[in-house]
């Protein structure tokens, strides 16, 4: 082969013109400047002469290049050059074969469309760090180069990559390990099962985001309260990895404990907001905690800073709770505000994240109005609701935002079933036939219901009690309620005045002080709480024989 014929575009090179022109200086001009005539002769004697580009011999510079070099030319690829370093990288080929006989090595690595390409377009093409036959990496560019007329080939050059390849592969494995690590413990904070209220169905899931994405601080939690009521939460931690998730843990385990308070919503994200500011100033987060209440077939809600509750009805109605609404956690000095949206039997609530409704160059709403057109068709349980609601959304593996998605029913029962839910309600209106007649009702009601003797006695006594340590401690208007599930018989009575009751211990000669202590010890459990009007609710509850 004639390299002098052909005009190889290397990369990193180009030709220059003024090494094609005559650099000779004349006799004349050798004394004008700063340097004596004779002093120039003598450099000039003893420099020796620096070589166009034009004059350096291209088998000699491609041969001593460290990088791969092999040049191909004609529709089939006939193999014309290989350099030294090719040579001692894969072994000796011979000239004049098709490169798929004479490289094949090029063939495992798919260079050879690449060839086809580079010589139908004219234009160079690069295929990086692809792993070769002998262990190591390599970038390929594939130029196209011309031979007068008699057609047009292809020069493969091949750089060494390998220490790069190596160490980009320790660092996706060192991030993939610290993905892991959160993953895992984002996982072991949520709630390995989730607590089943009778009056509602849950379900829950959470999809981490893809293997380019680091997990963020997405969580969800169900939380019986007794007296029949649930705390449901959902909420986000910004950022990402091993921080956000801790964080993340650190905000549901408070969530828990101040659920037990059994405080307003709105009370309970204020707590949250101090605590946020506490463990870390510059971490916020957003969340919504709602308390749903089967008397009152309402979700009562407040939000920091996320994303609208909604509710579908029966009839396929999407509704979205869209205020009261305040900034994330962590931003401090704002008074939180609860709000409410109806859930009545044979609705469907959906909870959820940003990662769920959110997408690049869309606007938020289009992602809410997207999901409310997908929830009013989704009908089954719980579960089908959030796989179908995921699956909508376009959820994948690789999905670059952490999805949360928690989903509950307020069924609507019918028969048999509807049989072991029953309410019964007594107005109260003090006056010494108050308790009499409270003792009364509730054992009709407790007949009618056809629990057991002790049962039924047991009921009578804590009504009684109940009912006694409301007409002596608060103010009316006074409410009786009984309410039997599938699982539990609660009872439970209100009072006008908001001082909370508490167990304490009654010295012999007391009179007085030990109602509570009564409840407490025969009952299954107890507590109280303040209601949003003003004044407070103590009840108890007795978990059923299993049939």
């Amino acid at each position: 082969m004639n390299f002098t014929r052909w005009s190889a575009r290397l990369p990193g090179t180009q030709r220059r013109a003024a090494a094609r022109t005559d650099t000779t200086v004349s006799p004349d001009r050798r004394s004008d400047g700063s340097v004596p005539a004779a002093r120039a002769e003598q450099l000039t004697d003893e420099a020796p002469p620096v070589p166009a580009v034009d004059d350096l011999p291209v088998r000699d510079v491609l041969d001593r290049v460290p990088a791969l070099v092999a040049l191909v030319h004609g529709p089939d690829h006939r193999l014309a050059y290989v350099n030294d370093a090719y040579v001692a990288a894969f072994g000796m080929r011979d000239l004049g074969e098709r490169a798929r006989e004479a490289l094949p090595e090029l063939d495992e690595l798919g260079l050879f469309p690449l060839l086809d390409q580079v010589q139908r377009s004219g234009r160079p093409r690069t295929l990086k760090s692809r792993k070769a036959p002998d262990g190591r990496s390599y970038t390929f560019t594939c130029t196209p180069v011309t031979e007068g007329d008699s057609g047009r080939g292809v020069l493969v050059f091949a750089t060494d990559v390998t220490d790069h390849a190596e160490a980009a592969a320790r660092l996706r494995a060192s991030e993939g390990r610290q993905r892991e690590t959160a993953v895992t413990l984002q996982r072991s904070l949520l709630p390995q099962e989730l607590e089943e209220p009778d009056d509602l169905r849950v379900a829950a899931t959470y999809h981490p985001g893809g293997t380019e994405a680091a997990v963020g601080g997405d969580w969800y939690d169900v939380i019986t309260l007794g007296g029949g009521r649930t705390a449901l939460v959902i909420g986000d931690v910004m950022g990402r990895g091993v921080r956000a998730a801790a964080v993340m843990g650190q905000l549901r385990t408070a969530v828990r404990a101040y659920a037990r308070l059994d405080l307003p919503p709105h009370e309970v994200l204020q707590l949250l907001d101090g605590l946020a500011t506490e463990i870390d100033a510059n971490q916020i987060a957003t969340c919504v905690y709602a308390i749903h209440d089967p008397n009152e077939g309402r979700l009562v809600y407040a939000s920091a800073g996320h994303l609208p509750i909604l509710v579908r009805d029966e009839n396929g109605t999407v509704q979205r709770a869209d205020e009261p609404t305040g900034p994330p956690l962590g931003t401090g000095g704002w008074m939180h505000s609860s709000g409410s949206i109806a859930l009545t039997p044979g609705s469907t609530a959906v909870l959820y994240t940003d990662g769920l409704v959110e997408r690049r160059n869309e606007d938020l709403d289009e992602g809410i109005a997207a999901l409310e057109r997908a929830l009013s068709g989704a009908t089954g349980t719980p579960q089908v609701i959030c796989d179908r609601l995921v699956r909508s959304a376009g959820v994948t593996p690789d999905h670059d935002d952490d999805v949360a998605v928690l989903v509950l029913q307020h069924p609507a029962r019918k028969g048999a079933e509807a049989e072991r839910f029953r309410n019964a309600a007594l107005e109260l209106l003090g006056g010494v036939e108050a308790a009499p007649r409270a003792r009364a009702f509730a054992s009709g009601v407790l007949t009618s219901w056809r629990f057991p003797t002790d049962l039924h006695d047991l009921g009578v006594l804590a009504t009684s009690e109940l009912v006694a340590n409301s007409l002596q401690h608060g103010t009316p208007p006074m409410r009786l309620r009984l309410r039997r599930t599938d699982r539990r018989l609660i009872i439970e009575v209100t009072d006008g005045d908001d001082h909370l009751p508490r167990r304490r211990r009654a010295e012999p000669g007391d009179e007085s002080g030990r109602g509570i202590a009564i409840v407490a010890t025969i009952a299954s459990n107890w507590g109280s709480r303040r209601t949003p009007g003003g004044g407070k609710a103590v009840w108890c509850e007795f978990v059923l024989p299993k049939p």
